[in-house]
């Protein structure tokens, strides 16, 4: 058997099956979600419909992924780490660029590709934090130390964290929150250690919300006081401020176990079709909420199996991981996507502040798709090579 043969048949399928299970899920909820996105005459004429048109490009993005997919999985990750410098110096520079860009979601577009740096600049973090805490202590054992381990991966972190802060989007910013926890944890940070980190951060809190967030971010503070305030049950502009998190919440709320139906018409008291979800966004940021007011609570439900499933088995190849890299990859990988579903779908629910970010997997976000499957395919590359290349060979 080749060798390429051995590692096609070795991959973990459940792990693939519930991947492009979610995907060609996304693929139809993208369809009813965009259906009343503005379009050109002529791509009306060529695909019917602004939703037809979009599910049509996710599924060329998810051709593209698959690419990444495949590519990262059977490329053993100990070769994909040494990306982990350039990959990390070109993502700053883009947000560099993107930063001095003339747009308001700081998107860049080359040779006709479109796409959000911030995303890029997660992915490299990733990499290089695992190729770091898996190399720096084989060069002297000092830069093993806890201090040190720390300080590099908080270097790493807050350097694309601030930048994105900067450009104003919040939600891709929190989720290095979640993945910086878990660097801290995999890569053996004593205990003592972490309670000095969460007790300095509990106390400085209040000075990052009051001072340093409206600094680096206009919105942000606006929002988090518009969803305290929602929380609370005081009452807010629901025309104004108010308007996307109070309708995207009782679309989700209505919608019983059955949901109102696929493509639902306003007639069958669809609010996506009266657009009271904000049509510009619910394809990518409030996909969850036409997903749940339409197929209900059951179709939600399914959802958040098909997430758990994969999250769970992505837990299981980490657990099985020949190096301190792999694991980290793995662990990162699986916290940022929680971090996300966990972002998009509780924004949508009133468990968070609206953020803009998108549900992975499900919602029309371009590059994201491939991001995630390109990130999805280290994991698979973990769980191919877990076995230590001497035993390999044998």
């Amino acid at each position: 058997m080749t060798p390429f043969l051995k590692k096609l048949l070795g991959m973990n399928w459940v792990f693939v099956f519930v991947m492009y299970a979610l995907l060609i899920f996304g693929v139809f909820m993208i369809e009813s979600a965009a259906r009343h996105l503005p379009m050109s005459s002529e791509k009306l004429v060529e695909f019917g419909s602004a939703g037809t048109y979009f599910a049509w490009m996710q599924r060329n993005w998810i051709v593209i992924g698959s690419v990444a997919y495949f590519g990262a999985a059977l490329i053993d990750y100990k070769w994909i780490r040494w990306l982990g410098i350039p990959l990390y110096a070109v993502s700053i520079g883009l947000m560099l660029m993107a930063m001095r860009a003339d747009d308001e979601v700081h998107r860049l577009s080359i040779g006709g590709l479109s796409f959000q740096p911030a995303q890029l600049g997660v992915t490299s973090g990733i990499i290089m934090i695992a190729w770091l805490m898996q190399d720096l202590p084989k060069l002297h054992r000092t830069l093993g130390n806890p201090f040190v381990r720390i300080a590099t991966i908080g270097v790493v972190a807050a350097v694309p964290f601030l930048m994105v802060m900067k450009m104003g989007d919040m939600g891709s910013a929190l989720v290095w929150i979640p993945v910086v926890i878990v660097a801290f944890l995999v890569s053996g940070i004593p205990f003592r250690f972490l309670s000095f980190i969460a007790f300095v951060s509990a106390g400085i809190l209040p000075i990052l919300y009051f001072v340093i967030l409206p600094l680096v971010s206009e919105r942000g503070p606006d929002r988090i006081d518009l969803w305290l305030r929602m929380v609370q049950g005081q009452e807010v502009d629901i025309q104004g401020d108010g308007y996307a998190p109070h309708n995207v919440s009782m679309a989700v709320g209505k919608a019983g176990w059955k949901g109102v139906g696929w493509k639902a018409t306003a007639e069958k008291g669809s609010l996506h079709d009266k657009r009271f979800i904000p049509h510009l966004t619910a394809h990518n940021d409030f996909i969850f909420a036409v997903i749940a007011e339409e197929l209900g609570f059951r179709g939600a439900i399914l959802l958040l199996g098909g997430f758990a499933l994969l999250l769970i088995q992505g837990l299981f190849i980490g657990y099985y991981s020949r190096d301190v890299a792999g694991r980290l990859i793995v662990c990162m990988v699986v916290m940022l996507l929680f971090a996300h579903i966990f972002e998009n779908i509780g924004m949508c629910v009133l468990l968070m502040p609206i953020t803009g970010i998108p549900l992975p997997l499900i919602s029309y976000s371009g590059t994201f798709v491939v991001i995630c499957m390109f990130l999805l395919g280290l994991v698979q590359s973990v769980w191919i090579h877990r076995r230590p290349a001497r035993l390999e060979q044998t």
